[in-house]
């Protein structure tokens, strides 16, 4: 399917951004930690919005195939 590319890139994106964060970043490290902690958090929420539109999306898809596969009243 087209979302699971999508995540996958999503996610390794966000890894590497985080690894090149520690690498090249000037910052201390309390401020580094808190850098880290709200990347994570916006990461945490991206990937659970992205989760809860697919979740929407397969919902919407199987209620229309239980309508369809309904027996027709003749």
């Amino acid at each position: 399917m087209k979302f699971e590319p999508f995540l996958e890139g999503f996610i390794l994106g966000g890894l590497l951004g985080a690894g090149l964060a520690l690498l090249l970043t000037p910052s201390s490290g309390e401020e580094l930690r808190n850098q880290l902690q709200s990347g994570a958090e916006k990461l945490r929420l991206d990937v659970e919005t992205a989760a809860s539109d697919r979740r929407a999306e397969l919902e919407s898809q199987l209620a229309a195939l239980r309508e369809s596969r309904k027996p027709s009243a003749t």
